[in-house]
């Protein structure tokens, strides 16, 4: 059966080859008129740069902790020889993704606006196509990192596969790591730059959004790419290897070989579907959200049909005695799908919730805010309970019990490895939002027809729906593979973990500090991005008041300050809250021991899935509920409701694309860190 193991590098390599077929076919599609290929360059640049200087901040980082990691390895014998070279590879294959993703998308933003001009169908297949790349080269390269780990460390070292499945769950280290920065790092640029346009440009000045007189707008349109495309695509390849190793090691200590290549062929069969689902995503045109993501549903729905249908047939050729889990990844699978669903219900403007948002907004910033935070909070009972569904699901159909939950919680894993299954298609659906969105700037600075920006608003609102539906996917998908890491931890640590009873004080502290850590990591991004909201909004007062003719259009605004400041501002203020991520574990683990980072484990995921999900629903709600009213609901743009639900947008820009999505990336990093320096946790004395 070890043979069906090669599925694995060539789903991978399938996967990377239609990424590339299909970067190239979008990259001959025609980019417009000089004007939009002189915006889309500066775009390209100011992006590129960000990247090229974020990678020099965390190769230090990467070096420090690699340095940490051999001395560990071979002086002291405390964690796995793989560790410091599986952290290499997850680092530099996460950056990858993001990479690959942005290079696409800024090379795509100025093809979308010129094919919107032709017909609303083609703008969405261009960015579609686009969005694509960045989902296929995720789970492509998340698979390839795997088979490369999976078969040298057993046929070149001639590992067995116990200890295969130990060396590859730490390459997730580099992967988390890189992750968080790159998310964290992006976000804060992206939404400062967001922040200090709209503050400025929408409510101050009174200019229409991506109004080329705003000095802060391409930064604004690069920030859309550096956050929402690098640091998103950096994040989800993240939580796919991580799904996919938490089942991996869980499922060899359940079943040896076949809790392998059960978890693997799932993923494999997972792009094969996203695929056929791509070809099924197609619209006319109408103008409606409606209509737009019925074409984008269409396409997932029947990714997720066969996802299942194939899995099913692969169980049962491989193990009918263990056709049962199947059940477990097909609650995960659904699960997937109705966290999506909800989040869609919660936070597009064709429901009641975001529409009574919008109305809000009729009484002022105050309501507009109370309302959009009430909304959030409540959309987090529905996912919390579907989640819970999952687990029991997988849990019980796999044959778990209290006394033997091996394979219970191997059901856990599989359920966390369904969900994430059709990621390709998912992420396309997500990746393609922030090139609508660009596409909408370079048409709005290139003074290309009105209807050409109808047809780029039409598409981008659409993308806060799905990105928020996307976000929701990824921070289900984190909270049960938190929970299959955590499973992971307690498999490694147990015969060393004295007591989890509530009773033991160590538990309860270490309950205490996991359940705050989610909400000091948002203040402190949050609070990052106010204060380079500020530089932002200071410069772009300064350039309305000291450059004379902005306003009149006679005079070019500098656009490269506010890029330099965003840059700048960000990286630094992206270390902190990082940092503090990676340290805790450790920390936490000297200081109270091993039954202290288990409770820390447990306060951390439970708070910060909630956390998450309700700052994900509220900013994507409050966005289309100001995209609701620029549509020409309750007296359209430029009124005093629009004012109020900009207002919104602004506190809810940092929830939705920052600290929200950020956190499922905190809460298996403080997993996956605790792993790794298990060793190190308990070869020091702590005070339980």
């Amino acid at each position: 059966m070890e043979f069906l193991m090669i599925l694995a590098p060539v789903a991978a390599l399938v996967a990377l080859f239609y990424a590339f077929f299909t970067a190239r076919s979008v990259k001959k599609e025609e980019q417009g008129s000089e004007r939009m290929k002189s915006i889309a360059e500066s775009i390209r640049r100011g992006a590129s740069a960000y990247l090229k200087r974020q990678y020099k901040t965390v190769g230090i980082f990467f070096g420090i902790v690699f340095v940490v990691l051999i001395i560990l390895s071979f002086a002291f014998k405390l964690v796995n020889t793989f560790t410091p070279f599986a952290f290499l590879t997850g680092g530099i294959f996460s950056g990858l993704s993001g990479f690959i993703g942005m290079s696409i998308a800024v090379r795509t933003n100025v093809r979308t606006a010129n094919a919107a001009e032709k017909s609303l169908n083609s703008g969405l297949r261009v960015a579609f196509r686009a969005g694509s790349v960045m989902g296929f080269v995720v789970v492509g390269l998340g698979l390839l990192d795997f088979s490369i780990w999976y078969f040298l460390t057993t046929y070149a070292f001639q590992l067995d596969a116990g200890a295969v499945t130990n060396a590859m769950i730490t390459f997730g280290l580099g992967a988390s790591s890189m992750a968080l920065f790159a998310r964290v790092g992006g976000g804060i640029f992206t939404k400062a730059a967001d922040v200090g346009a709209d503050l400025v440009g929408k409510v101050e000045a009174g200019i229409p959004e991506d109004d080329p007189r705003n000095p802060a707008v391409i930064a604004d349109n690069v920030g859309d790419n550096v956050g929402d495309v690098a640091g998103m695509g950096a994040d989800l390849y993240e939580s796919y290897v991580g799904s996919l190793l938490s089942a991996v090691a869980l499922g060899y200590a359940a079943i040896g070989i076949l809790g392998i290549i059960i978890p693997v062929g799932i993923a494999a069969i997972g792009i094969f579907a996203s695929l056929i689902g791509t070809l099924f995503v197609r619209t006319g045109e109408n103008l409606s959200s409606k209509s737009l993501l019925k074409a984008l549903r269409r396409g997932t729905y029947i990714a997720s049909a066969v996802s299942a249908v194939g899995s099913l047939g692969f169980i049962l050729l491989v193990d009918i005695e263990h056709y049962y889990i199947f059940f477990a990844m097909l609650a995960g699978l659904v699960a997937g799908v109705a966290i999506g669903f909800f989040t869609e219900y919660f936070t597009s403007d064709n429901y009641r919730p975001t529409r009574n948002l919008a109305e809000s907004t009729q009484t002022g910033s105050a309501t507009t805010i109370i309302s959009g935070l009430s909304l959030g909070m409540l959309s987090t009972v529905i996912p919390v309970v579907i989640v819970a569904a999952a687990i029991i699901v997988s849990f019980l159909a796999c044959g778990g019990t209290i006394e033997h939950p091996e394979m219970g919680l191997f059901g856990i894993g599989i359920a966390a490895v369904g969900m994430l299954s059709t990621l390709g298609i998912t992420l396309a659906t997500d990746a393609y939002g922030p090139i609508a969105d660009n596409a909408g700037g370079i048409a709005q600075m290139s003074e290309m027809p009105e209807y050409v920006r109808e047809r780029t608003d039409a598409l981008d609102s659409l993308g806060n729906t799905t990105a928020a539906t996307g976000k929701g996917f990824a921070i289900g998908s984190a909270a049960l593979t938190a929970l299959a890491l955590l499973s992971s931890f307690y498999n490694l640590v147990k015969d060393q973990m004295p007591d989890l009873s509530i009773m033991n004080p160590a538990v309860l502290v270490g309950l205490f500090i996991g359940c705050m850590l989610p909400f000091l990591f948002s203040a402190l991004t949050m609070s990052a991005i106010g204060k380079s909201a500020q530089s932002v909004v200071l410069e772009v007062r300064r350039q309305f008041k000291e450059i004379p003719g902005i306003m009149e259009g006679t005079a070019r605004p500098d656009y490269h300050t506010c890029v330099d400041l965003c840059t700048k501002s960000s990286l630094k203020q992206m270390i902190l809250p990082s940092i503090i991520t990676v340290i805790a574990p450790i920390l936490v683990g000297l200081l109270l021991g091993i039954s202290g980072v288990a409770g820390m484990l447990l306060g951390a995921t439970s708070t910060g899935f909630m956390l998450a999900i309700m700052m994900s629903n509220s900013g994507g709600a409050w966005d289309n509920a100001k995209k609701y009213i620029e549509n020409g609901h309750l007296a359209g743009k430029g009124s005093k409701n629009h004012k109020a639900a900009v207002v919104g947008d602004t506190v809810g820009d940092p929830f939705k694309d920052t600290s929200g999505p950020a956190i499922n990336i905190l809460i298996k990093l403080l997993s996956i860190v605790s792993i790794v320096f298990a060793s190190v946790i308990a070869a020091f004395p702590s005070l339980f």
